[in-house]
């Protein structure tokens, strides 16, 4: 069956050029990731800034080009696709993004941000039935439109705004959202709130998520299946509890030992030392991208890019750590993940 949304071996480089190689910056490395159309799932993409998290998101969403691989849209790739696959591609696909703040202009009432995409993509006949609409569609994510609408972004609270994204998403009956960092700018006490609302958009409506950020604990709360970028590449994928419960690469296992745990006995706060290298050491790294800074480095690591080995049936890791697992000869991560969508609500 053809993926939904699908990257293919995607590499995105910045910079550089015929004769100034050595500026160019790699910031996604050979990744490739499928979304089905059914069963609907919730996958993480996690790491810390500059992991290729951002460039990711860009590029599923065709507001930038690979330099090699391609992203298909229900098999055609999104460079491709007619005006009538493009308009299709953008209700099927849509995004939240970091800072909801960017989104509103603070002269229009937030009715504005709602109304748009019913009247641009004519999803209504009528003012009434757009109403109800962007009433649905709020009441789905747990506002009441009598309390939200005609109001104006500053009038409402940070997950409220959040919120009222998502519901822009919903009036477009999408079939997968891309959430990026979605609760970093909203209180604690916020972020359960809009963790349970897109967990209850994917069991209830059949939305899938590809869920990225930073946040290992949000992202283990809400996702099914967990990718980890480390400075473009795959360090290790697969079913979310496997890999958070057992790491095995040395930097997943460096981004839990970061979060902290309500154990006054556990120290936390620790800075490791790590050799700084510059752009141009970088680029002309052959071997694995974390060896300068992992506490099992061994020649081999210096030599070339470990491959992905496959520890467990959902689970991958590329590390020479587990060079006697046998490699792995897939393009895509979708075999190494599992499919809960069907499992009852925990």
């Amino acid at each position: 069956m053809t993926a939904l949304l699908e990257a293919r071996r995607l590499t995105k480089v910045y910079g550089g050029g015929l004769f100034n190689k050595s500026k160019a910056l790699v910031a996604l490395d050979d990744l490739s990731l499928a979304i089905e159309d059914a069963p609907p799932t919730i996958t993480a993409v996690v790491g810390e800034s500059g992991s290729g998290k951002t460039t990711f998101k860009r590029l599923l969403l065709g507001l930038s080009e690979p330099t090699t691989g391609e992203v298909l849209y229900r098999g055609v790739d999104l460079r491709r696709l007619d005006r009538d696959q493009r308009r299709q591609f953008l209700r099927d696909v849509q995004a939240i993004f970091q800072d909801p703040d960017e989104v509103y202009n603070p002269f229009y009432k937030i009715d504005h941000v709602l109304q748009a995409p019913v009247a641009n993509f004519g999803l209504a006949s009528s003012k009434a039935q757009a109403l109800a609409l962007i009433e649905q569609a709020l009441v789905s994510v747990g506002l009441r439109p009598e309390e939200t609408l005609g109001r104006y972004p500053y009038q409402l609270s940070g997950g409220q705004r959040q919120r009222i994204m998502v519901a822009r998403s919903l009036i477009m009956s999408p079939r997968l959202i891309i959430a990026d960092e979605p609760v970093s700018m909203v209180d604690a006490s916020l972020r359960a709130t809009i963790i349970d609302t897109l967990r209850d958009l994917n069991r209830r409506l059949g939305i899938s998520i590809i869920y990225i950020s930073h946040d290992l604990t949000t992202a283990y709360q809400l996702s099914e299946n967990i990718v980890v970028l480390y400075r473009g590449g795959v360090a290790e994928a697969g079913a979310i509890d496997r890999v958070v419960q057992q790491p095995e690469h040395p930097y997943t296992r460096l981004l839990i030992g970061a979060v902290p745990l309500p154990d006054p006995k556990r120290p936390w706060g620790h800075v490791e030392n790590v050799v700084e290298e510059t752009e141009k050491v970088r680029a002309e790294r052959k071997g694995c991208l974390f060896a300068n800074r992992c506490p099992h480095r061994m020649p081999m690591c210096d030599e070339a890019r470990p491959p992905q080995f496959q520890t467990a049936p959902h689970h991958v890791t590329a590390c020479y750590l587990y060079r006697e697992s046998s490699a792995t000869t897939s393009t895509t991560l979708q075999q190494n993940f599992v499919d809960r969508s069907n499992l009852a609500p925990s």
